[in-house]
């Protein structure tokens, strides 16, 4: 009794250190992003591949990985994860610019398989506990990634490194994580977490040809390309409407925190009900709310916009999330439908900034660029609904 619940405890902080690795490496750019254009003489738009490498590579890789996982033991598949992250993290800040991007390519590879196989890693160790630990991992990754943009440059002069410290910091992080990851793989006690014969079979189904598949990743694409539309391009509207550019930061933070709380509680509350139709509703609502705040009032309730968002965001991306486990009947269902809805999904969301930005371009009022989001709600809304119904990807 006593060495499984060493064993739990040891898979809860398992979840919270992968999670937390997952989008802090990508987060902790974008404030030092400037010095390392200045000190390695890049141009804005090799300087902006930084970011967009991983998010390449979540779109493009995210189907085969879940071929691949699968198959896999999950332990091997997240340390195979962590493993790809720690050498991403070590060349980004070898300091030269092939390896710059060779280690972007190697941490979206990475931060691609675990966000893959850790929904079926929480599906396997915690049946009974899906919506907590979706919760915690959900939580844990805001969090960090919230740290990580805010104490970057912070980070840099603590470690009198400048930006390869505030992204270097990340291997300590990674690192820790594999040791748990490995502790708890060389326990023994790995008879949970293989993987039953039986779910071979029932999960030999296309997962292309499966509707509530389809749903799932377009509810989780949407919600997506709206976050990445307001993180790149917020900043810059509020400007254009007489904020100081200091301030912007602090709406951002504003929104961030907003998203930890419903990140925790709102799967929690989800696997106690049959349908989360009305969870979608509820997301679609204080989304539309907080995006018509900001088109028309400009930044009059821009604190009260950035909470609507937060909440919304943070909600609608941990419903994505548990929709992987809890819409499919098996380890490797999740596995495969986790894939699909994140290659699919990062896909979507890559189309968002730019078009965003286009509509700007049109339309200087900014009005256009909201109302192609508030579209974009509902349309998030109507394929949400059809994922919150209670049908597995298996079978529909």
């Amino acid at each position: 009794m006593k060495n499984k619940i060493s064993l739990s405890l040891l898979s809860v902080i398992v979840i919270i250190l992968i999670g937390g690795g997952l989008r802090s490496p990508i987060t902790a750019v974008s404030p030092v992003l400037s010095e390392i254009i200045a000190l390695l003489h890049l141009d804005n738009l090799q300087g902006s591949l930084l970011t967009s490498i991983p998010l390449i590579v979540f779109a493009s890789c995210s189907v085969l990985v879940s071929k691949v996982a699968v198959k896999a033991n999950i332990h091997y598949s997240i340390i195979y994860s962590l493993i790809f992250l720690i050498m991403g993290l070590y060349f980004r800040v070898y300091g030269n610019v092939p390896m710059l991007y060779i280690g972007s390519f190697l941490i979206g590879l990475g931060i691609c398989i675990g966000n893959v196989t850790t929904p079926a890693y929480i599906k396997n160790r915690f049946p009974e506990k899906i919506g907590i630990m979706t919760g915690v991992f959900s939580a844990a990754m805001n969090l960090m990634a919230a740290f990580a943009s805010g104490f970057s440059i912070a980070i840099g002069k603590w470690t009198n490194l400048g930006w390869k410290g505030s992204l270097g910091i990340w291997i300590i992080w990674t690192l820790l994580a594999l040791f748990a990851v490995g502790a708890e793989a060389f326990s023994g006690k790995r008879a949970s977490v293989k993987k039953p014969a039986a779910q071979t079979t029932k999960s030999e189904f296309n997962i292309f040809r499966s509707k509530q598949a389809w749903n799932i990743s377009v509810f989780m694409g949407i919600q997506s390309l709206v976050y990445y539309c307001l993180v790149a391009l917020l900043p810059i509207m509020l400007v254009d409407y007489g904020m100081q550019k200091e301030e912007t930061g602090l709406v951002l933070l504003v929104a961030q925190l907003s998203m930890l709380p419903v990140m925790f509680l709102s799967p929690v509350i989800a696997t106690k009900m049959k349908d989360q139709k009305w969870m979608i509703f509820g997301v679609g609502i204080l989304m539309f709310s907080g995006i018509s705040l900001l088109a028309l009032f400009k930044t009059q309730y821009v604190y009260l916009a950035a909470v609507l968002i937060g909440i919304a965001s943070g909600w609608a991306f941990s419903l994505s999330i548990l929709f992987f486990s809890l819409k499919s009947k098996t380890m490797a269902g999740t596995i495969k439908v986790s894939g699909k809805a994140q290659s699919v999904g990062y896909l979507i969301a890559a189309f968002g900034p730019p078009v965003f930005g286009m509509l700007h371009d049109w339309d200087t009022s900014w009005k256009s660029s909201f109302y192609f989001l508030m579209l974009m709600i509902v349309i998030m809304v109507f394929f949400g609904r059809n994922a919150a119904k209670p049908r597995f990807v298996e079978e529909h």
